[in-house]
């Protein structure tokens, strides 16, 4: 989604671009395409107790808790909140509120569309299609969390977040699964699990059920809606971008205070997104935001930033790119082989590390290309 920058005293004019946006959602993807290779690389490095520790942060946890690994998901789709008031705006101003209303039903399906494309789409047949997934959950976030601005303002919107948390927890918590009973958040046991063994069709991730299934898509728009209550407020240019971005920041720490303080009682689980893990990732985000937004937008530090723009600019097409391209194996052709071997007689590990950095290098070459020739996918 386009999103604007700021102007010179910090605030941000419709049409421009939000740089530290564009540069935290680079980030995001940095990880997205590169982690798991970098985690499974560090665990084989060795080095002690910090690169191990490292290594565990790139993965994700296998049910409750959570990792940095665990937080790359939620914060894309924040950050595609936050591009929603901006992009609302020029959408508005071109064509009024029913041809914005069109937009969000296009992007929406479109998006939907290439993320069963992305996952096999009917190559092995109708039965085995992943009708819900992670451009499936962008879609429909994206269609509710977009049509929810056009229509309500920022209490209505906190009030449909809060509606939201709460229902799922009380759906989860009270509602009794058949052969299981009520309460239970296990992997299998809970409500959203069951509901999406009983009525989700075709392919789905972990067996029966599926981390992108149709029940935990309404907590996934409250993360959405975060990210949308996020972006009105750095839209605010009657707040000085100072106070903008302490603001946020200190929103983002109470909310992740209050994940975990839920979580006590409703375990932060990725992949059935409880309400305690939509506050914890949330917050993360809102925090992230914050920070980028002061050092590059407020404080016009960003030299550091470019390459993650150049990514973030054109994450979409990285994303799919990594599913088309296997840069692990393309980077074999470079540092692999002798020279990975070489390096491994330095420090056991090392190659490997090499070839899963060299990997992510791939995609920022990629990405600085794209960015140069002015190359930018939008649906």
């Amino acid at each position: 989604m386009e999103t604007p920058s700021p102007t010179g005293s910090g605030g941000v004019a419709t049409g421009e671009r939000l740089v530290s946006l564009d540069a935290l959602r680079g980030f995001d993807m940095f990880w997205i395409a590169g982690a798991d290779a970098i985690g499974d690389a560090l665990h084989h490095f060795g080095g002690g107790r910090l690169t191990q520790s490292l290594a565990v942060q790139l993965d994700h946890v296998d049910w409750a808790g959570f990792h940095f690994y665990d937080m790359i998901f939620p914060t894309f789709l924040f950050m595609m909140g936050v591009a929603i008031p901006f992009s609302m705006a020029r959408m508005i101003e071109q064509g009024g509120q029913a041809a914005a209303a069109r937009r969000i039903f296009r992007r929406a399906i479109l998006l939907v569309l290439v993320g069963i494309l992305y996952y096999g789409g009917i190559n092995h047949g109708f039965s085995h299609i992943r009708w819900m997934g992670v451009l499936q959950r962008f879609g429909l976030c994206y269609l509710a969390g977009a049509l929810l601005y056009l229509r309500l303002g920022p209490r209505g919107l906190v009030a449909v977040c809060i509606g939201l948390l709460l229902g799922y927890w009380a759906l989860l918590t009270f509602v009794p699964v058949p052969g299981v009973g009520a309460g239970n958040y296990a992997e299998g046991m809970n409500l959203s699990n069951w509901i999406d063994r009983m009525y989700l069709p075709g392919r789905k991730w972990d067996g029966d059920h599926d981390p992108e299934g149709l029940l935990s898509t309404f907590p996934a728009i409250g993360t959405a809606l975060i990210g949308v209550l996020s972006g009105m407020w750095l839209r605010n240019v009657r707040v000085a971008p100072l106070k903008r971005a302490l603001a946020l920041g200190g929103s983002g720490a109470v909310l992740l205070v209050l994940g975990l303080a839920w979580g006590e009682h409703f375990p932060v689980i990725k992949k059935i997104w409880t309400s305690s893990f939509v506050l914890v990732a949330g917050g993360n985000a809102v925090m992230a935001l914050a920070l980028f937004y002061l050092v590059i937008d407020v404080w016009k530090v960003r030299a550091w930033a470019t390459p993650f723009v150049w990514v973030g600019a054109n994450a979409l097409t990285i994303y799919l790119l990594c599913n088309v391209i296997e840069f692990g194996p393309l980077a074999q052709r470079f540092v692999g082989g002798e020279v990975s071997a070489w390096l491994d007689t330095i420090h056991t590990g090392l190659g490997g590390l090499v070839v899963a950095l060299f990997s992510a290098g791939l995609c920022f070459a990629i990405a600085r290309l794209l960015f140069q020739r002015k190359l930018f996918l939008r649906l």
